[in-house]
């Protein structure tokens, strides 16, 4: 078993490594998620018109 202070030792140095983004890394990260998100949702949308609009129109037929 580890000695419990050697262990928040090495978990200290290891978090002295980490290497946190910037603001506007953060930033830009942030838009691009909202952007892939606000395009993902246009295009299911636009999918689910179209499945719709195909949808209705069978079912007009088989009636």
């Amino acid at each position: 078993m580890m000695n419990p202070l050697k262990f928040i030792q090495d978990v200290k140095q290891e978090a002295f490594k980490v290497t946190w983004p910037t603001a506007k890394e953060t930033i830009q990260g942030a838009l691009m998620v909202f952007a892939m998100a606000v395009l993902a949702s246009l295009f299911f949308l636009l999918l689910d018109q179209v499945l719709k609009f195909f949808l209705e129109i069978i079912l007009k037929v088989s009636i």
